[in-house]
Parts: structure tokens; C-alpha cells; sequence
């Protein structure tokens, strides 16, 4: 299945673009704030929350960066006026972090202190391992600020972050864990499937053990089980703890989560950038590739059997 899905990849480029988005629209919103927000009401009314993300990484110009500041505003205005139960998600690079570290400041804790303001919560996310201290150094200054409305992204994938976990462990700071989806060097990555899966678990404990509110953000079905094992053994309650997963993926395993009384968000992404967004989503993590042709094939015999 592996091979299965790097073949699928390696050809995704060639795929008319066309095609990309009638597969992408069910793992993005859409264009439009109007389209992430009709999402969110969905996803609430299904009993779970959502996180929304503006696509727009690597922004190339000043003015690019401040675009995507008034796209946030714009987003918790309109939580906040649709009453949804979603915060928001944010790129560092979209921000101007390899534009000058002092304009992604200045535009982190502008959104930053808006989300205060209405009483909603900003997760930082974790990019390519070259931006990692420089994110996990911005997450301090905003605590340091005495804004706690604010949280990371750690990476199973890198060696480094049992190390994070302790030095941000007097913060007690909300983490979302994941694997890491971006190809790094074995000198600060772990390169095999099962060691990903083995820090997981382990980041994981260290990071309960720390009592930090850690938002589980996973497919992986052992790496599932391990979630629920290690928060029913802590005794954590619902409020405690949450699971997160992408819009559009594994939904019948989403929906168990629900049934089960777990905690579940899901990553909305909108935007212009649907296009550059797909390709490298599937690019860096051929797994999703084949759990989008796995579901999408499902959906066609499905609708022909019927």
C-alpha cells in the first residue's frame, strides 16, 4: 500500500487541475470565508468543533503578509457573528517570518490579541524544521505578554521535540501533536514509520504527564488507540483533552470518535491557494494520498452499486 501511495503522488502533478479540485473539494472548504463558514456550521452541528485555516503560506511580500491579517480579522468576526465553535489556525510563514522576523511578530500578535479580544484561541502551526525555534521562540514572547490564548504544533518526526516538551513544561502550554509531514535530514528526523509512531506515543506521555492540554492530531489508527488508552488511564475528562483530524479524511473513523464522547476538531482550510495547498498535502504525506484515492473510490463504487 506504501508504494501504492508514492505512485499515486509521483503522478499528482501531472493530473489536470480540474480533477485536483473536484478531489480537493472535500478536503477544503473552498475559496471563500462564506464556504469555510457554511463547513463549520456543518461540522457543529455534527458535534465537532473546528480549527480554520487561511492558505497563504510563504508569502512573498509585505503587503501579502498584512493581506492575510485582515483575512483573520475577518475570520473572527464572522465566528463570532455565526456563533460557530472553531478558533483558527496560522502559518508563521504566511505572517512574513522569511520576510523579517519583526514583521511576523508585529503581525502574530496583532491576530494574536484580535482573537483575545473575542474571546477565541490561535494555534501556531509547526512548518519545515528550519522555522522550528524561531516559532517555539515567538510562542514564548506572546506568553511572556501574558497572552495564554495561544498554542503550538510539535512534531513527532524530529528528535528535538521530547526536548521542546520539557523546556516549555513549566508554560504547560496546549500542544497539538502530530507526526510532521515534511521531508527532513535522518540527523534530526526520525526516517522509519514505527520510531514516528514509538516518539508519538512518547511525546504524548510527557506531554500528559506535564498537564498539558495536548489536542491528539492523528489517522493513524494505533496511534488512536494509544490516545485514548493514555487519556482514560489519567482519568481526563472531555473538556480535558481533545482529538483533531483533517476535514474530509477518515470520516467514519471521526464520527466513532464523536459517538464515543471524545473531543473532536477538524482542520479547515479555505482559501485561493486550494491548488498549491492539495499538491503538497498529498506530496508530503503519501499516506493521505492513498486515504484520499481509498475513500474517493469508495464514494464512486459506492454510488454505482446503489
Amino acid at each position: 500500500m506504501a508504494m501504492l501511495d508514492r505512485a499515486l503522488v509521483r503522478v499528482l502533478p501531472a493530473v489536470p487541475r480540474s480533477v485536483v479540485r473536484r478531489i480537493s473539494n472535500r478536503y477544503i472548504a473552498g475559496t471563500t470565508l462564506a464556504d469555510a463558514v457554511r463547513v463549520v456550521k456543518q461540522l457543529n452541528a455534527d458535534g465537532k468543533t473546528a480549527t480554520v485555516d487561511v492558505l497563504g503560506e510563504e508569502t512573498r511580500t509585505r503587503r501579502e503578509t498584512l493581506d492575510i491579517v485582515r483575512a483573520y480579522h475577518d475570520v473572527f468576526e464572522a465566528i463570532e457573528r455565526e456563533r460557530l465553535d472553531s478558533n483558527v489556525s496560522i502559518k508563521l510563514t504566511a505572517l512574513g517570518l522569511n520576510l523579517a522576523y519583526e514583521l511576523c511578530r508585529a503581525n502574530l500578535f496583532k491576530v494574536v490579541r484580535h482573537a483575545a479580544e473575542s474571546g477565541n484561541f490561535v494555534r501556531i502551526d509547526m512548518e519545515d524544521s528550519s522555522t522550528t525555534s524561531e516559532t517555539l521562540e515567538l510562542y514564548r514572547e506572546l506568553r511572556d505578554e501574558g497572552l495564554d490564548n495561544v498554542g503550538v504544533v510539535l512534531q513527532a518526526a524530529l528528535r528535538r521535540s521530547i526536548r521542546d516538551i520539557h523546556a516549555l513544561a513549566p508554560l504547560r502550554p496546549n500542544v497539538r501533536l502530530v507526526k510532521g509531514i515534511y521531508v527532513e535530514p535522518p540527523l534530526i528526523a526520525y526516517q522509519e514509520f514505527e520510531e514516528v509512531q514509538q516518539n508519538f506515543v512518547r511525546c504524548l506521555h510527557e506531554l500528559l504527564e506535564a498537564g498539558s492540554y495536548t489536542a491528539i492530531a492523528t489517522h493513524d489508527e494505533l496511534l488512536l488507540a494509544e490516545g485514548k488508552r493514555l487519556v482514560a488511564e489519567r482519568g481526563l475528562a472531555r473538556e480535558e483533552y481533545e482529538f483533531q483530524m483533517l476535514l474530509g479524511v477518515r470520516e467514519l473513523v471521526a464520527n466513532r470518535l464523536v459517538r464515543d464522547g471524545h473531543r473532536l476538531r477538524i482542520y479547515v482550510p479555505y482559501g485561493e491557494h486550494w491548488y498549491r495547498y492539495s499538491l503538497r498535502r498529498l506530496q508530503e504525506n503519501p499516506k493521505i494520498a492513498g486515504y484520499v484515492a481509498s475513500d474517493t473510490l469508495n464514494r464512486l463504487f459506492g454510488a454505482n452499486g446503489r
